[in-house]
């Protein structure tokens, strides 16, 4: 069975929102695991079931429980957090397929530069008054000019989840 979603704006929920990243290093021995601590962002379901919005992360509330390395994330090697505080994702359209399915389209911004990003997520827990989306995706941080890569150590994608809990947004 679906379950319909409420048109009208929608606010996160920082305090139910969770997005993390995950990424191999030391040539694929070691994986390193960070969360976004500080997160916003606001969207719009509209009648015919599409829905744009924005979601915006803190670049320097990445912790990864190693704070040489979130300072060292922070700088201009990766994230560059002084000159770019924020990493955004817009979406410009989000269409509901089949069940618990949403085909997400948009423009993810990460150091100044912005790239196309589609994903699939999972819509859970729809209420009238609130909803959750859930994915999982790949980023390719050379595509963001963040190649520092000493020694070779770091390789392949960045794993990116995201747990995004939105709310009605009052009138």
């Amino acid at each position: 069975m679906t379950v319909a979603v409420e048109t009208g704006r929608w606010q996160l929920d920082p305090t139910a929102s969770t997005v993390g990243l995950r990424h191999k290093t030391m040539w694929g021995l070691v994986t390193v695991k960070g969360t976004f601590t500080r997160v916003g962002g606001t969207g719009e379901v509209r009648p015919d079931g599409s829905a744009t919005g924005t979601v915006t992360l803190d670049a320097a509330s990445l912790d990864t429980k190693n704070a040489k390395r979130d300072v060292h994330l922070r700088s201009a090697d990766f994230f560059d957090a002084e000159r770019h505080p924020e990493i955004t994702f817009t979406v410009r359209g989000a269409d509901r397929l089949d069940g618990d399915t949403v085909r997400v389209a948009g423009q993810l911004t990460v150091r100044g530069v912005s790239r196309p990003l589609s994903l699939t997520a999972r819509l859970t827990g729809v209420s009238a008054g609130a909803l959750t989306l859930e994915t999982e995706f790949g980023v390719d941080r050379e595509q963001f000019d963040m190649g520092w890569n000493q020694l070779g150590m770091i390789r392949g994608l960045t794993t990116i989840t995201a747990a995004l809990r939105f709310t009605r947004a009052a009138d």
